[in-house]
């Protein structure tokens, strides 16, 4: 029986709502970045680097085996020290964009210290991939006012950064911008991070003291993607392979994944097919959407 609060069509080919999966191939970066002296700490660095040995491998297969194309944020210099898993992850038709070089924190640079440090991770990327990424996740803290103008100036046309919205929507451009950039939102409670990530000495992250129940965290996947599809929305699951890639948790990635590719109305797309089929057919935002208020209430702010 059809759904009588079932939301009008937005979506190519008739689909009900948007499923993007993507991976962020940090390994130990963010410790490092978050604190050099971890530099020393060979044991709590192997629980980042476990996602390079092993967690990359177990997501590959799982992916090939259930045929879905996924998007891949990759840190510079993940590509200038693992350049075999980058290539392999290319090779195997996933999505390859841009995470920074190193996970900095971009709390710490201005405009131009963050227009650098995208600009070596692409040269980066595109040293071991062989063509540069269209698309940008930003690795920590929040860019500076004019990075989204920045980033299309450079050839980006989307970003996956923000929390604001379930939908895409277009960055409004700033004065000389030649086309908007798409933003495809991304939710907490659609990463593997919050859930499973832990490290006892040092605490990473901090205060964190436990691994949550498997089957609770499929089921809030489950539910959110049941929601998702409800509203006609675009879900994106964000994980890593330090964190879902071990021998039982790859196991929830295959049930969710399969649970998803058991519905004919789901459109399972890489972030630049939804990001290229956002801005084909959206010329702007609402008037009243908070990106737009934004925009108008800091125009000219420096």
């Amino acid at each position: 029986m059809s759904d009588p609060k079932a939301p009008a069509v937005r979506w190519p080919g008739g689909a009900r709502c948007a499923v993007v999966v993507s991976v962020d191939f940090d390994a130990e970066l963010p410790m490092l970045a978050s604190s050099p002296d971890m530099a020393r700490r060979a044991k709590t660095l192997s629980v980042g680097r476990y996602g390079t040995t092993r967690g990359v491998d177990r997501l590959l297969r799982t992916f090939d085996e259930l045929g879905t194309r996924t998007t891949w944020f990759v840190p510079g210099r993940q590509a200038e020290n693992h350049p075999g898993p980058v290539r392999e992850i290319a090779r195997a038709g996933h999505e390859i964009a841009n995470h920074g070089h190193v996970h900095e924190n971009f709390d710490l640079l201005d405009l131009a210290g963050q227009r650098a440090v995208v600009e070596r991770g692409s040269d980066a990327l595109a040293e071991v991939v062989g063509h540069r990424p269209r698309g940008f996740r930003i690795p920590d803290g929040e860019w500076a006012p004019g990075l989204p103008d920045a980033l299309a100036q450079m050839g980006f046309t989307w970003s996956s950064s923000l929390r604001g919205d379930d939908l895409p929507y277009l960055h409004p451009a700033g004065a000389g911008a030649s086309r908007p950039l798409v933003e495809i939102p991304v939710h907490h409670e659609l990463e593997d991070h919050p859930y499973f990530f832990f490290n006892l000495d040092p605490a990473f992250p901090a205060g964190q003291s436990r691994i949550a129940s498997y089957r609770e965290v499929l089921g809030n996947w489950t539910t959110e993607f049941a929601a998702y599809r409800r509203f006609g929305l675009c879900y994106v699951l964000r994980l890593q392979p330090e964190v879902t890639g071990t021998p039982g948790r790859i196991a929830l990635v295959r049930e969710l994944l399969t649970h998803i590719r058991g519905h004919d109305d789901v459109w399972i797309a890489t972030a630049g097919e939804v990001a290229d089929w956002w801005s084909a057919n959206h010329e702007g935002n609402e008037a009243d959407h908070p990106s737009e208020v934004f925009a108008r209430l800091t125009r000219g702010a420096s």
